[in-house]
This record gives structure tokens, C-alpha cells and sequence, in this order.
């Protein structure tokens, strides 16, 4: 099977990719013309992509006939300024827009896209916490004109917190890591917000499972529909720096109540999302964490 995607330089993106290859998919990823590639598998084939010249993209995905497009990047941003709108219609917006103009163009069977529980505040049926979160909502309002105008299978996977060994982000078991080796204190919000976390191997067996969904016979099933990876251990933020410390066997010097809450900040993640079909996590939470700090030490 050959498979087009994107975002193959962030950590889920990363993570699909290893996981792919073991398996013998054929993969291409698109990257901007500025972006670096030196962490990119050499087995990968690479296309550079302009904003200035979309047709090129077309006729790429038309000569290579892929079966499949996974769409994994995005602009990430928790609250916005004037001058980010532009980069953020730009990379959540157009970018997909311009992939599935091509899947159209060339005639491609599925598209399988990456949403935010963010774009369900309070469990809305749409309520987007931010701006990132509108514009991952208007992409999927987008690409239903695709579906309507061609044979096109559009699905969407939504996520909520990951995490996982070699994660960069700033992301809290990174920040709870460093500050369990340094003792050095931290403040925090008061915790009460409740976190849905997902492991980055559970997380990518959803997207793999889905691939088999969208190469099936019964593809037409997933048709714009959207799909949750959620934990069913979802808890408090303070317990879950409990657990953390439990699972490590270290102390947080967190001192909680000493920041504000964001606006419009998470307290309870979206519950009303269909799981993804068959799938079910591989590990507890505190195996996931055990296992990240140990592959993360022995790195």
C-alpha cells in the first residue's frame, strides 16, 4: 500500500512512520521546501511542497497513484495573536485544502485526517476552544465538498493529550521529569482539570487500525465520520501527578493553586466521541509511564 503523509517530522508523525516501515507500507511524506530532514527514515521518498505552486502537488499525487493520504500536520497553537492568523489558515486550512484537491485531482480513496477533542468544549457538538480548534473544524466543513464531488472516503481521528518517549514537546510528563531530577519547584493551576492522555503505541495502532477500515470493502461506512482516541483512565490533574509519582517512584515539588486557569481552559475533555472501531488501549497508564521513563533513561 502506498501512503502519502504529513507532519512526518513531528512526534506522532515520527512514531506512524517507524511503525509503517516494519510493516512495508510504502510511505512519502510531504514537508515544506524550508523544512529539515535529516530525522526522516532514508527508505522514505520525500516531496517539498510550495504554497506558490499547488499543481505540482497534484501531479505528484497523480503520478504516484497513492492509495491512501494520512494528514498529521498542523499549527498548534493554545491561544493566538493577530499576526499568527495568516500561518494558521495557512497550515491548518490551506495546506489540507490543497491535499484534497489533489486527492480529487488524482483520484485517491481515503483521506485520513487528525482533529482536536479541542473543537468540542464542554462536549459540544462544536464549540472550538480556540482559534487552532476553529480551524480544524472548517477544514472537515471543507472537505465535504470533496466527498460529494468525488469517490473521496474522508475520516478524521481525534486526539487529546500524547505522550511517549522521545517527545520534545513541552508537554507535562516531560516538564514532571525534568523537575523530579532537579527538585527544582513548580507552579501549577489547581488541578482539578481532568486529563485524558493517550500512550503514542496505543495512539498509532489507531491510525493503523483505521487504515485497514478505509482499505476495506466496507470503507463507505467511515465517510465523513469522526473517530476518539480517549483513555479510560481518565482522572484529575492532581491525581494524576499522584499516579506519576507512584509509577516513577519519585516526588513532584508541584505547588498547586499558584497559577490561573487558562481562559477557557479544559476542565472536563470531550466524553462524546465514538471510539475508534476495535481499538482499545495495550497499556495502563502507569505501564505507559513506566515505559516512556525507562526508554527515555536508557536513551
Amino acid at each position: 500500500m502506498k501512503i502519502l503523509i504529513t507532519g512526518a517530522t513531528g512526534f506522532i508523525g515520527k512514531h506512524l512512520i517507524h511503525s509503517l516501515l516494519q510493516k512495508q507500507y510504502d510511505l512519502h511524506v510531504l514537508i515544506r521546501e524550508e523544512s529539515n530532514n535529516s530525522s526522516l527514515n532514508k527508505h522514505i521518498k520525500i516531496f517539498r511542497h510550495t504554497d506558490d505552486d499547488p499543481q505540482k502537488l497534484l501531479d505528484y499525487c497523480a503520478q504516484e497513484r497513492f492509495d491512501g493520504i494520512i494528514h498529521l500536520a498542523s499549527l498548534f497553537l493554545a491561544s493566538h495573536q493577530p499576526n499568527d492568523i495568516k500561518n494558521l489558515i495557512q497550515s491548518n486550512i490551506q495546506l489540507g485544502t490543497e491535499l484534497l484537491e489533489a486527492c480529487k485531482y488524482a483520484q485517491i480513496s481515503w483521506f485520513l485526517n487528525t482533529g482536536t477533542f479541542w473543537q468540542h468544549y464542554e462536549s459540544d457538538s462544536y464549540n472550538p476552544v480556540n482559534l487552532y480548534a476553529a480551524s480544524k473544524e472548517a477544514f472537515e466543513t471543507i472537505a465535504q465538498y470533496y466527498t460529494q464531488t468525488s469517490n473521496l472516503i474522508f475520516t478524521t481521528i481525534k486526539l487529546n493529550d500524547t505522550f511517549g518517549p522521545n517527545d520534545t514537546r513541552n508537554k507535562i510528563f516531560n516538564l514532571w521529569q525534568k523537575i523530579a531530577l532537579s527538585q527544582e519547584p513548580l507552579e501549577m493551576s489547581g488541578g482539578e482539570q481532568v486529563i485524558d492522555i493517550s500512550y503514542i503505541e496505543d495512539v498509532i495502532h489507531a491510525y493503523e487500525l483505521m487504515i485497514e477500515h478505509l482499505s476495506s470493502s466496507q470503507s463507505s461506512k467511515f465517510n465523513n465520520r469522526s473517530f476518539a482516541v480517549s483513555s479510560p483512565e481518565r482522572m484529575s490533574l492532581r491525581k494524576l501527578s499522584k499516579l506519576y509519582e507512584k509509577a516513577t517512584g519519585c516526588t513532584l515539588p508541584i505547588y498547586w493553586g499558584k497559577r490561573p486557569y487558562r481562559e477557557r481552559e479544559v476542565m472536563l475533555p470531550w466524553a462524546r466521541g465514538e471510539c475508534v472501531p476495535g481499538w482499545q488501549p495495550k497499556y495502563t497508564l502507569t505501564q505507559a509511564i513506566q515505559k516512556t521513563v525507562m526508554e527515555q533513561y536508557n536513551d
